[in-house]
């Protein structure tokens, strides 16, 4: 497999033609709906659905039933990073503030010195286990230490741990990607590797540019989205997506790191209270959707099935020591000074996953041109695949050993939209199955003034509540709240959603603190 692919000679390339992009359309579309597909059969099957994305690369490449012949690492990569930002956006969409704020400091030291030892503990056992040579030990070290940003999102959302440590692994995913990329970029350039002080200033600087831009962005965006009405609900999704994706140009364009850039201002723009939130949400995981179907089947594309063989000792090798000995070690040494629990270091050791953005960084040292860099492409291709199909399925397994499971109520969701005129806010509101608000009454809810529920859904019928009417599951309230007490009304809601009735008197306001 070539790093490269060839360019077609000047003149001699095959015009495109309405038929060949409704061919193209065509391809694509049945693509996309076989992985939808999927994403239901891995969910049944608990099969990481990025394998079976990956399998689906594999099926129509150069090796399998479709024959296609793609070899672009460049292209790859281009595609890759795009994904990436979007992957980013989404997850940081989806991070509660409540949640990240008390475990910032732990995640933060897992995204930095956490990084350092795994790199250093993959990267010697790569030289002295497998023979590479330490340039090639140190990129794939660099590589792998990223924990993949689209598996911990998919893969913990769906496990129901303790803020703490969601939290946690959250955070880290979406930091650890910044250090590690420009690790990647400077052992993969040709001449010496520059001192380790030098590259952690470099690291230290590029980080602190991404971390301020992405910050101004995403409070400039939020600020400028909660005073500026739109003329249409579609427009904000888009808008929130533009401005996730103008933090990383600027960052990026300011020799900071665009990964951090987007994530932070991402997270600001999820926790703004922004109008039309529930559907902003919706289509950002749609959009991630796509970017990591397209990117798995691109990366499956991308590898040459009959040129592994020789790579599985290694990468089960490097695998190995990586999951057993480099992420249990990086993450004892990281949260000791916390005082996290034993219980909580180990399923955090574990949780580490691999994903796409492992593969995508090894197709650096390939378009820089690397010695043996197809080999350490195929190793982490194939580490990844395997760790993620034994780490992934059995993650619940292990946080229900650990007993680690969060049964708390369902959260509430809630969807604002403006009402400029009357300077206030019509917040849509949806009782879940899990929340304590079944069985309380209208006037219990205990409002802010300024306030008031003024409808009610139940079984496609609607009614003016009255004080003494009961809520129950599956009920959609709409609350007219004045601009000065929107904030507080949400509150309240949360609070009795999760505390029942007697919420303010037992201490329970809605936030969702880590433990």
């Amino acid at each position: 497999m070539s790093s490269r692919a060839g360019a077609p000679e000047s003149g001699k390339g095959t015009p495109l033609t309405v038929h060949h992009l409704n061919q193209l359309l065509l391809v694509c579309a049945i693509v996309l709906l076989v992985a939808v597909a999927a994403v239901r059969i891995s969910s049944r099957s608990g099969l990481p659905s990025l394998l079976v994305y990956l399998g689906i690369g594999i099926a129509i490449g150069q090796d399998g039933i479709g024959d296609v012949q793609f070899d672009n690492a460049e292209l790859t990569q281009v595609i890759g990073y795009a994904a990436l930002v979007v992957i980013l956006a989404e997850g940081g969409l989806g991070t509660k503030w409540t949640e990240i704020r008390p475990v910032l400091p732990a995640a933060s030291a897992l995204a930095l010195a956490g990084v350092a030892v795994s790199v250093g503990v993959t990267a010697t056992a790569a030289h002295l286990l497998i023979g590479l040579e330490w340039r090639q030990a140190l990129i794939i070290g660099a590589v792998v230490s990223s924990t993949d940003a689209a598996a911990v999102f998919s893969v913990l959302r769906k496990v129901p741990l303790p803020s703490r440590v969601r939290g946690t692994l959250e955070a880290e995913s979406g930091f650890n990607d910044a250090p590690v990329v420009i690790l990647v970029v400077a052992f993969s350039t040709a001449g010496p590797v520059e001192h380790w002080y030098v590259l952690i200033g470099e690291i230290v600087l590029e980080l602190a540019i991404g971390a301020a831009i992405g910050l101004a962005v995403g409070w400039l965006g939020a600020w400028g989205l909660r005073h500026v009405a739109l003329p249409a609900s579609g427009l904000y999704p888009i808008a929130v997506m533009a401005i996730a994706v103008t933090a990383y140009a600027a960052g990026a364009l300011a020799h900071g790191s665009g990964f951090l850039a987007v994530y932070l201002a991402s997270m600001l723009l999820g926790n703004a209270k922004l109008p039309h939130w529930p559907a902003t949400r919706g289509f950002a995981e749609g959009l991630g959707w796509l970017a990591q179907i397209g990117m798995f089947v691109l990366l499956g594309l991308l590898v040459t099935p009959h040129e592994l063989g020789d790579d599985i000792v290694p990468a089960l090798v490097v695998g190995l020591v990586l999951t057993m000995v480099a992420r249990p070690l990086s993450v004892i040494l990281c949260l000791v000074p916390f005082r996290v629990p034993w219980q909580e270091q180990t399923l955090m050791s574990w949780a580490g996953l691999r994903g796409a953005v492992p593969i995508v960084l090894a197709t650096i040292p390939m378009v820089r041109g690397v010695e043996a860099s197809e080999r350490i492409f195929n190793i982490v291709f194939l580490l990844v695949v395997v760790y993620t199909l034994v780490q992934g399925p059995t993650l619940p397994w292990l946080a229900r050993v650990l007993r680690l499971g969060d049964s708390g109520a369902a959260d509430l969701g809630v969807e604002s939209a403006p009402l400029e005129r009357l300077r206030g806010h019509l917040l849509s509101v949806t009782v879940p199955a899990g929340s304590r608000m079944h069985g309380v009454e209208v006037g219990e809810l205990r409002l802010p003034t300024g306030s008031a529920v003024t409808l009610v859904v139940r079984d496609d019928t609607s009614f003016v509540p009255l004080p003494q009417t009961m809520l129950r599951r599956g009920d959609e309230l709409l609350v007219v709240a004045t601009d000065p007490v929107r904030d507080a009304t949400e509150r309240r809601l949360r609070a009795v959603a999760r505390g029942g009735k007697l919420a303010g008197w037992l201490g329970t306001d809605g936030s969702q603190a880590g433990r």
